[in-house]
């Protein structure tokens, strides 16, 4: 049995086997589903990526509905304005490298300063006072439902009319200038706000409504309202703890959304109960599959780089983690933002445990005769993580196998890594699976996602379409990567001045605190 429960070396084993080697009953389904795919999450699954919320046709739960055949159908919100929110970085850099080429000079620093600050003017003023303020009016609940910075406590009680009552009236900050309440904002398009009542359902309630669409003519389930439902949150309790380089473990109002933002990971046995009240709703919620995604080691992500070689030989842990673009020899434990190994340790060592909690609610579900199922995401990124495992063969775990990469990822040159993305100002060198806030998945890497879930929805007995929506796909149903690849501009184009050492983008985080200000998870 291959169960998440055990361990080697103090790690945690993923799951391969996403029914946990449960077998459910089988049913004989009547007609078709009204919603074929639903998605509840966080950034990962609204597709978030550099910064900001912009491409939500690219997120992996969109990938999959193209997959499907049902593209068409998939509803999710849109962020068409100076890039989204809070603040595109890629879209930052590019305007940074039309204006001063591939690096800022010491005698340009004033003027680029001046430019960056502009441009971050103009993106606040337009979702803050204009037409990014306008939220579309509509009464279709969208089937995306992810929501950027969103923990589990968001998901159970955040609505429309809980955002709107958090958003206070914006300042035109000459320092800041980031846009004030961004998560709010950008929540309020996920969310359903008419008819007026609807106002007060919460991500969870959304997919609820949703569920209950059920109907017993034209084909339709007169059971089921989702065929799959993907749930995809935890990441927000612990991110902050390397989006911040902070750990403050939770007490007591970590379930108050009020008081929670103080702490930036929670306790295993707060992150247990939270989501005990999470899969209560979920199990009101009519789908037929459930897929539960665990949640990723948050230390792997390389805006927190480890620095100063590994602890000892096999370790998987540095002494520090800082960021990317401080260097092994620059770095200054007394003055550098960092948080230390040990800390590391024991915040994947808490994530273990979630991962536990999550696989054991749907151990529960199965035996209770629920097709719900476990995507690894946790040991997805394992899988991938470059310098904690792939390059370093000593640390490797006994279950440890690379993960391998699509074909036509295989075939890039260089194929995409775990590492801070870099290019020698014409292509990308390093990196490609991360995007340019270090944290957030590539267009590439969020398909990979998407493959993975794929996988689990044709064990599940999932029919894929081709693009008619009618014609039956064979098996194996594989993303176009092809197409993934030319829609990510950041690896077949990426910003000139993004060289290996990061000095621009280092430059702008030290000028602006510009990654603290946009990745405000948790909050």
């Amino acid at each position: 049995m291959n169960d998440s429960g055990r361990r080697q070396h103090g790690t945690r084993v993923p799951v391969t086997d996403p029914t946990l080697d449960i077998e459910t009953p089988a049913r004989e389904w009547q007609g078709q589903p009204r919603h074929r795919l639903v998605a509840i999450g966080d950034s990962l699954t609204q597709g978030f990526q550099s910064g900001s919320i912009f491409h939500t046709d690219l997120s992996f739960p969109a990938i999959i509905a193209h997959e499907m055949g049902w593209s068409t159908s998939f509803r999710y919100p849109s962020y068409n304005g100076y890039g989204g929110l809070p603040l595109n970085i890629e879209l930052l850099l590019r305007d940074l490298e039309a204006r001063h080429g591939r690096d800022v000079d010491w005698w340009e620093v004033a003027p680029a300063l001046f430019r960056v600050r502009g441009f971050m003017d103009r993106v606040e003023d337009y979702w803050e006072r204009g037409p990014g303020t306008a939220v579309p009016r509509t009464r279709a609940v969208n089937h995306n439902l992810g929501a950027f910075g969103w923990d589990l406590r968001d998901a159970l009680e955040k609505s429309a009319d809980v955002c709107r009552a958090r958003i206070s009236k914006p300042k035109d900050d000459l320092v800041y200038q980031v846009v004030q309440d961004a998560g709010e904002r950008a929540a309020l398009r996920v969310l359903p706000t008419e008819p007026p009542e609807a106002g007060a359902l919460s991500q969870l309630g959304a997919a609820k409504a949703l569920g209950e669409e059920t109907g017993d003519t034209d084909g339709m389930d007169p059971e089921h309202g989702i065929e799959t439902l993907v749930v995809f949150l935890g990441s927000n309790n612990a991110l902050q703890t390397v989006t911040d380089l902070r750990v403050v473990w939770s007490e007591e109002g970590y379930d108050d959304l009020n008081r929670k933002g103080a702490f930036t990971v929670w306790r295993p046995e707060h992150f247990a109960a939270e989501l005990r009240e999470v899969v209560r709703e979920v199990r009101e919620i009519k789908a037929r599959h459930v897929i539960w995604c665990t949640v990723p080691h948050v230390t792997v992500a390389p805006l927190a780089r480890g620095v100063g070689g590994k602890t000892e030989p096999g370790s998987a842990y540095f002494p520090y983690y800082t960021r990317p673009w401080i260097s092994d020899r620059a770095f200054n434990p007394r003055n550098d933002p960092h948080i230390t190994g040990d800390q590391a340790r024991d915040i994947d060592h808490a994530i273990d445990q979630y991962n536990d909690a999550i696989t054991a609610e749907v151990r529960q579900a199965r035996e209770a005769g629920r097709d719900w199922y476990v995507l690894d995401t946790a040991g997805l990124l394992d899988r991938l993580a470059a310098r904690r495992y792939l390059e370093d063969p000593l640390a490797r775990p006994d279950w440890w196998q690379p993960y391998p990469l699509p074909p036509e990822l295989q075939a890039l040159n260089p194929p995409p890594n775990t590492h801070f993305l870099a290019s020698d100002g014409n292509r990308r060198i390093d990196g490609g699976l991360f995007s340019l806030d270090g944290v957030h998945p590539t267009t590439v890497a969020y398909g990979i996602v998407a493959q993975e879930t794929i996988n689990i929805m044709r064990r599940a007995g999932v029919e894929f379409r081709h693009p008619d929506g009618t014609t039956p796909r064979p098996d194996p149903v594989l993303v176009d990567f092809d197409r993934l690849i030319r829609r990510d501009t950041l690896i077949n184009r990426p910003p000139g001045n993004l060289t290996p050492t990061l000095k621009v983008i280092g430059w702008a985080d030290e000028a602006l605190d510009l990654f603290r200000r946009v990745l405000p998870f948790g909050t």
